[in-house]
């Protein structure tokens, strides 16, 4: 007689292949029990399991989809700022988060070279500018590890310099650039190698500006515009909320936000391109009234190469004389604004930074920021007024072939910032800069080029890319 089964009772028959009879087994549960420790065992470890996989997955994705690295996979780019004083090479060591570049400016992760002259000083022998592109090849070279290479972008922009030269001339001297770039190892298109435009200029510029102050990405607003006088020509770029014409306007987006952005480079406004010209012009009024030319924008003493040119140093003609060539052919403006020649500028919005030679002449007067427009009056009277040897040695560690040209500068500022474009004397707007934010990121708008052009999936390194500029 079988005993009897107070529990609940499962019956299962299992017949083994190599048997014809079959056997019972007879397992029992209690009724109402709680899952024995095993079971626990068992749905733990599947947990587990499922979130282990999960997170596989979301690291995946997170490398093939959103561009996150691991900070051992950091990519390279070169950008070469051909401008009119000299070539500068800028390496750049990033990785990207989010879809975007993300990188320091530490000695591990950026490196800069300078070599003079310009590319365009090479007009009359464009294959002499491969030697400098070479040597800046190089360089860059020696920062990027070898098998890194053929993934790593370099770009060679050229600015006004190059601009200021017939097309045809730019073609040669960069066909030559092209050439030394193609077998340098490093992924190159022939069209990344080019003549920027003014508007791209100034666009790389503000892009800088905003990145380092932590805007770029935020409302349009609350950005930063920037002016800038180089040696051939001078860039202003801000957000504009009016409607420009054609050519001064342009919309760009970083961040899922767009910004309407008026930008113009004056070429021949720049610094020396501006003095080359007015001392030509003051030449030939001379020459028409056959007499010595008089120039007040250089301290008295200046002993010059032409004999016909007498060095005045009057800061007020100097300013005159500046005035009328930011001025020359505004009564030909076909619009209600203009602030330089003809050019359209519409008003002024936001806070702006002056960089470059606004920067170098600035430092060089020690201006304090507050005022600064003040200040360089009475800064550019007293320089202009002292007689060229004093000024050598008053100021010993300054090149004299930078150190002459401080009269002319500090007039020609305030003719194109306060007369101009119309930044009051005393405007708290406006502050002069080389570097901005927390982190002190250097104003050269190379560094924008990088941020718009740079490629930002992870299939860029398989020949597919994605750039920031929209």
């Amino acid at each position: 007689m079988k005993p009897e089964i107070e529990e609940d009772t499962l019956k299962v028959q299992m017949i083994p292949v190599h048997r014809k009879s079959s056997t019972t087994y007879v397992f029992t549960t209690k009724s109402e029990s709680k899952p024995t420790k095993p079971i626990l065992l068992l749905v733990l470890g599947l947990f587990l399991s499922i979130a282990i996989t999960l997170a596989f997955l979301f690291v995946l994705y997170m490398i093939l989809f959103s561009g996150w690295n691991p900070r051992s996979s950091f990519r390279y780019s070169v950008v070469i700022d051909a401008g009119s004083s000299g070539s500068r090479a800028h390496v750049f060591r990033y990785w990207l988060e989010s879809g975007k570049p993300v990188f320091d400016f530490g000695e591990e992760n950026y490196a800069s070279l300078k070599l003079s002259p310009g590319l365009s000083s090479y007009a009359d022998n464009p294959q002499g500018a491969s030697v400098s592109v070479a040597e800046l090849v190089e360089f860059a070279k020696g920062r990027v590890p070898k098998e890194m290479l053929k993934k790593s972008e370099i770009r060679l922009m050229a600015t006004a310099g190059m601009r200021l030269l017939d097309v045809s001339v730019q073609e040669e001297i960069l066909e030559v650039t092209r050439g030394v770039l193609r077998s340098s190892g490093f992924k190159f298109q022939d069209e990344w190698a080019s003549v920027i435009s003014g508007f791209d200029e100034g666009m790389y510029a503000w892009v800088v500006a905003n990145y380092a102050l932590g805007s770029l990405g935020g409302d349009p607003l609350h950005t930063t515009g920037i002016v800038e006088l180089g040696g051939a020509s001078a860039q202003v770029t801000f957000v504009s909320s009016e409607t420009a014409p054609p050519g001064f306007s342009r919309t760009i987006s970083y961040g899922g936000v767009s910004y309407k952005i008026y930008s113009h480079s004056f070429l021949h406004y720049g610094q020396d391109e501006a003095q080359e010209e007015i001392l030509k012009s003051l030449q030939n009024s001379a020459a028409n009234k056959d007499g010595i030319v008089t120039d007040p924008c250089t301290p008295k003493g200046y002993v010059y190469d032409n004999n016909s040119v007498l060095a005045a140093g009057n800061y007020s003609a100097c300013r005159s004389v500046t005035l009328a060539k930011l001025q020359d052919g505004k009564e030909n403006c076909a619009f209600e604004q203009c602030s330089i020649g003809s050019t359209f500028t519409p008003d002024l919005q936001g806070k702006f930074l002056a960089t470059e030679n606004f920067y170098h002449t600035s430092k060089f007067f020690g201006l304090d920021e507050k005022d600064w427009l003040s200040e360089m009056i009475k800064a550019g009277k007293s320089f202009c007024g002292e007689e060229w040897s004093k000024l050598k040695e008053k100021y010993p560690t300054t090149k004299e072939k930078y150190l002459d040209g401080y009269c002319f500068s500090s007039a020609y500022i305030i003719s194109m910032l306060h007369d101009s474009l119309g930044f009051a004397l005393d405007d708290e707007r406006i502050e002069f800069a080389n570097k901005a934010g927390e982190k002190g990121i250097a104003l050269d708008w190379a560094l924008g080029a990088f941020i718009l052009n740079t490629d930002t999936t992870i299939s860029a390194y398989n020949g597919r890319s994605r750039k920031m500029l929209g």
